[in-house]
C-alpha cells in the first residue's frame, strides 16, 4: 500500500510543474516580446498620429492617422539617407572582404609573429572611439604616405571602419574547426589558394559571414562620431547625424522627429530579417563548438 500511494504521488506532483511551467513560460516570452516591441510600436503610433505629441508622450494608438509625417520626413531626411546608403554599401563590402582574407591568412597559414598579429587586432576593440578621434582626424587630413586629404568625402567615412577586429576575429575562429583534409584533399587536385578560399572556404563559414554582415551593417549604419570628425559640409552628412541635429532643433514637430526615427530604423531591420537564417546558424554552430 505504501508503494503504491509513492507511486501515484508522483505523477501528480510532475502534473502540477508542468501546469505551472508552462504559464510562466508564456509570462517571461510576453514581458521580453513588450521590453522589445514596444519601443519600437510607439516610435511607430507617434509617426502616424495628426496630433503633435508632447515631449515624453507615447502613443499607443495613431491620434488621428496619417501619413504626412513620413512624407515630410523622407523630404528632409532623403539625401542624409542616401548618404548613409552609399557608406554602408560601401564600407560593409570592403570589411568583409578584408575580414574574410585576413581570417583566412591568420586561420589556415603559419607564419612568424600570427599570435602578436591577432593580438595586436583584439587590441583595437578595447579603444573606444573618443580615444581615436583626433590621430583619425589628424591621419584623414593628411593620409601618410600618399599624402591625400581624406576629410569633407565620404571616403573619409568609409576607409576607417574597413578593417574591424570583431568581424576578423569570428572569421578566423570558425576558419579554424575547417579540417585541414579538405584543403589537402584540394591541393592534391592541384587547386591553389584561390580556389581554395572561393570554393572551400568561403561556403563553408557562409553562417559566420552572416553574423558578421548584420553585425557590420549596424555598426557602420549606426556611425555618429566619425562622420562629425570627417567633414563640416552639411551635404555629406548621414542619417544619424541629422537625427541628432533634428532632436536639437526646438522648432522640429516631434511626429516627424519620429517618423525620421522609423525610416533610419528599416535598412537595419531589413538587413537582420533578411540574414537571419545565416545569423541563426552562426550562434549554433558557435554554441556547438564551444
Amino acid at each position: 500500500m505504501t508503494v503504491q500511494t509513492a507511486q501515484s504521488a508522483t505523477p501528480r506532483r510532475s502534473t502540477r510543474q508542468i501546469s505551472w511551467g508552462r504559464p510562466l513560460r508564456w509570462l517571461v516570452f510576453a514581458l521580453l516580446l513588450f521590453v522589445f516591441v514596444a519601443p519600437f510600436w510607439s516610435v511607430l503610433m507617434g509617426a502616424l498620429s495628426s496630433r503633435a505629441l508632447r515631449s515624453g508622450e507615447l502613443a499607443l494608438a495613431p491620434n488621428g492617422l496619417t501619413f504626412s509625417n513620413f512624407v515630410q520626413a523622407w523630404q528632409t531626411s532623403s539625401p542624409y539617407f542616401f548618404n548613409s546608403v552609399i557608406v554602408a554599401a560601401a564600407a560593409l563590402a570592403l570589411q568583409i572582404s578584408v575580414s574574410t582574407l585576413a581570417a583566412y591568412a591568420l586561420a589556415r597559414k603559419r607564419f612568424v609573429g600570427a599570435a602578436v598579429v591577432s593580438l595586436l587586432i583584439l587590441t583595437t576593440l578595447m579603444l573606444p572611439e573618443e580615444v581615436i578621434s583626433i590621430p583619425l582626424f589628424l591621419v584623414m587630413r593628411d593620409l601618410p604616405i600618399v599624402h591625400l586629404k581624406l576629410t569633407d568625402s565620404l571616403w573619409g567615412m568609409i576607409l576607417p571602419v574597413v578593417g574591424w577586429a570583431f568581424s576578423i576575429f569570428v572569421l578566423t575562429e570558425f576558419m579554424r574547426d575547417i579540417p585541414n583534409e579538405l584543403e589537402e584533399a584540394a591541393r592534391v587536385d592541384g587547386a591553389g589558394d584561390v580556389v581554395i578560399f572561393t570554393r572551400i572556404i568561403l561556403p563553408l563559414v557562409r553562417p559566420a559571414l552572416g553574423t558578421v554582415t548584420i553585425f557590420g551593417f549596424i555598426m557602420i549604419w549606426d556611425q555618429y562620431l566619425l562622420p562629425l570628425i570627417v567633414t563640416n559640409n552639411q551635404k555629406l552628412y548621414t542619417l544619424p547625424v541629422m537625427l541628432a541635429q533634428l532632436r536639437a532643433d526646438e522648432l522640429s514637430i516631434p511626429n516627424v522627429f519620429l517618423a525620421t526615427t522609423f525610416i533610419a530604423l528599416l535598412p537595419s531591420m531589413v538587413v537582420y530579417y533578411a540574414l537571419q537564417r545565416y545569423f541563426s546558424a552562426g550562434l549554433l554552430n558557435g554554441a556547438v563548438k564551444g
